[in-house]
């Protein structure tokens, strides 16, 4: 018995020492004229999709929830922000050329039709992210509006 306690107080000793351990969660700022949103001109229900399932992890208006400043899930949350943003950040839309913004939009149609995203785990705890049939319809008639309407 004694020998589990001391390796409970290691475990919350170390718990507690992680928390120390500083994960960036500050958004560069967003110029407008750069955003999909704007640059696209998306109608309000587009935007509310966008907004709610898409810009978290795929944008520089990230809303961090409260269990993203507790480690180790912040790390995890920064990562899968970071990564999204690499594959395509929405805020920067108007900085990528035509085929990037071309294979953007034809994986996005992609992702969100075969339920990829938005992401399973992120839905769990972000009820407006859980996308109806309907609502990922729109979405990708939208995507899809955009490519041709852009030729990209």
């Amino acid at each position: 018995m004694q020998k589990f306690k001391k390796i409970v107080f290691w475990c919350l000793v170390g718990f507690a020492m992680i928390q120390f351990i500083p994960v960036d969660k500050v958004n560069k700022p967003v110029d407008q004229s750069k955003n999909f949103i704007k640059v696209e001109n998306a109608p309000k229900e587009v935007v509310t999709l966008l907004k709610n399932a898409c810009y978290d992890c795929h944008s520089d208006e990230t809303v961090y929830p409260k269990y993203a400043y507790v480690a180790p899930f912040s790390w995890s949350i920064k990562s899968h922000v970071n990564d999204g943003r690499k594959y395509l950040n929405f805020s920067i839309w108007e900085t990528y050329n035509q085929d990037l913004k071309h294979k953007m939009l034809t994986r996005a149609i992609e992702m969100v039709d075969n339920k990829m995203m938005p992401m399973p785990a992120y839905i769990i705890y972000h009820e407006k992210a859980n996308l109806s049939t309907n609502e990922r319809k729109l979405l990708n008639v939208y995507f899809q509006k955009v490519l041709d309407s852009k030729k990209y």
